[in-house]
């Protein structure tokens, strides 16, 4: 039997990386899924994937950042499908810097996107799932939720505040049916770090994604997939006894290092 029958998802940044894996995973487990993203393009061609395999997907334009226009999808979701099931809180932006070269301009836009985005998410799904009875959120945090590399102040920041969010829902709504857990991925290989690796290492391509590749114990970068089946697990009933957690995809990052 799928694992996820003609359960209602909503995954942010669910277009392209990593979170079109998810989708695309959970639509061949039975999800409807629901993408949110700001890519009009990226998005369309997202649906047409998901359709062609059979599943059942729509997106919505969303800026995760701001709370009124989430409020706005997510109640036009929850009318269209009657409840809305499990919510992926993927939506995120990077950052290169430590505390003196990163302005307080870029330092504010990563917490919009990043801590904002995921709270108002949280905010305007979790008054649902209370309502119809629970629910299951998953947010991607990071490794640098709880370890430090050199130059990501903001983004750590970030990813820190995701992961304390993850425990204080977890924590606020245990006696709503309603687990609350947190994905801690390492280095994924993705367009974006692709796109990374091209615009600061020019003619150093191959050089750079060896070395990205290999500061994982595991000798390798993550797929996308990967993380997605992590994130089929902690959504799907056989998961129902986890909430409060935060789970390392990591090759071993965080204890091998």
């Amino acid at each position: 039997m799928p694992q996820l029958l003609q359960k209602t998802a909503i995954i942010t940044g669910g277009a392209s990386g990593i979170g079109l894996a998810i989708a695309q995973r959970f639509a061949r487990e039975g999800a409807i899924i629901e993408i949110l993203d700001r890519n009009q393009e990226e998005m369309k061609v997202a649906v047409d994937l998901i359709v062609e395999e059979g599943g059942q997907a729509s997106a919505e334009y969303c800026d995760v950042a701001d709370a009124g226009q989430v409020d706005e999808v997510i109640s036009r979701i929850h009318a269209r499908r009657g409840r809305i099931d499990i919510l992926i809180n993927n939506a995120g932006i990077a950052h290169i810097g430590n505390a003196l070269t990163t302005s307080p301009e870029d330092f504010e836009r990563v917490q919009r996107v990043n801590v904002f985005g995921p709270a108002n998410c949280l905010r305007s799904t979790l008054r649902f799932m209370v309502a119809d009875g629970g629910g299951a959120i998953v947010n991607l945090a990071s490794c640098l939720s709880v370890m430090a590399i050199a130059d990501r102040f903001a983004y750590g920041t970030s990813k820190g505040a995701v992961l304390s969010m993850t425990y204080s829902v977890a924590k606020d709504f245990l006696d709503k049916n309603i687990r609350c857990n947190a994905i801690l991925p390492g280095r994924v290989h993705t367009p974006f770090v692709d796109g990374f690796i091209a615009k600061n290492y020019a003619g150093r391509e191959a050089e750079m994604f060896e070395k990205l590749s290999k500061a994982q114990p595991i000798g390798r970068m993550a797929q996308p997939a990967e993380i997605a089946y992590a994130a089929l697990f902690l959504c799907a009933d056989e998961a129902s006894f986890i909430t409060g957690t935060a789970l390392p995809v990591d090759g071993g990052t965080l204890t091998l290092r």
